[in-house]
């Protein structure tokens, strides 16, 4: 299924905040990607009283910085820009976090770093190597024998 849902969305502060004071970093120009792989003993830590429901096993934040894009018109743009091509190309990366028995949750940040509007096609290949790279560093293939 291809949609957003709001389960999929990383908006509760109590996760928000780890993410980039002890979140990882991967960068493919224009966008950083900064993720944090949470146990579900981590998870339960990181709220006071119980995790809240419709916590999906990837749950993702987009931003773009008002420093790099000035206007309103731009950033709105670029973020739907990164939302279309995130929904398009999560799959890989959903599936890497469901084969890892250890994560409950992978919360991740994108960040746009462009000072310019970036066209779509270039966006989603960009997303598309930030998630071929992160999968790899959530589930790292055994070197096969030759």
């Amino acid at each position: 299924m291809l949609t957003f849902p709001k389960s999929e969305r990383l908006r509760h502060k109590a996760l928000v905040d780890p993410l980039f004071r002890e979140g990882q970093s991967l960068f493919e120009y224009p966008l950083r990607l900064v993720y944090r792989p949470l146990s579900a003993d981590q998870l339960q830590h990181a709220f006071k009283i119980a995790v809240p429901d419709g916590i999906a096993p990837l749950q993702v934040m987009i931003t773009v910085p008002k420093k790099k894009r000035r206007h309103a018109v731009d950033r709105v743009l670029m973020r739907r820009r990164i939302r279309e091509a995130w929904r398009l190309q999560r799959r890989q990366l959903r599936e890497a976090v469901e084969a890892n028995p250890s994560l409950r949750t992978l919360s991740i940040g994108l960040i746009y770093a462009a000072d310019s509007n970036i066209e779509s096609a270039r966006i989603q290949t960009k997303t598309a190597r930030l998630i071929a790279k992160l999968s790899a560093r959530i589930n790292p293939q055994p070197p096969t024998e030759s």
